[in-house]
């Protein structure tokens, strides 16, 4: 899982700036920001390829599923100024909670 994390952020990064494009793409139109959202996500699934040759497709998938959420919900309050409810950030920490058990590391397996 080391070798994946620099692609899971750097993917993670790439991601949120492409929600962030698409969100003022939805705010305020423009085949030019559309466009360029579109190129960020076809970086960010080029990046995610890596991850998934060093982890496999299910971790891959699921830890950058888990990351994204966060991350994306961050930007949305600190850049939108967006408020989940307590339910919504509920669900996020046991996202958290989830990425942590997939990830724990597996002493003694036969």
């Amino acid at each position: 899982m080391g070798g994946a994390l620099p692609w899971l952020a750097a993917s993670t990064v790439v991601f949120v700036a492409a929600n962030a494009v698409l969100k003022t793409y939805a705010t305020q139109g423009g085949p030019w920001v559309l466009a360029g959202a579109l190129a960020l996500f076809c970086i960010g699934n080029t990046l995610m390829v890596q991850v998934m040759r060093t982890s496999g497709l299910g971790l891959a998938i699921s830890l950058s599923a888990v990351f994204q959420l966060v991350a994306i919900s961050l930007m949305a309050m600190v850049v939108f100024g967006e408020r989940p409810t307590a339910l919504q950030l509920a669900g996020m920490g046991l996202g958290l909670v989830a990425v942590t058990m997939i990830v724990w590391p597996q002493g003694g397996e036969v």
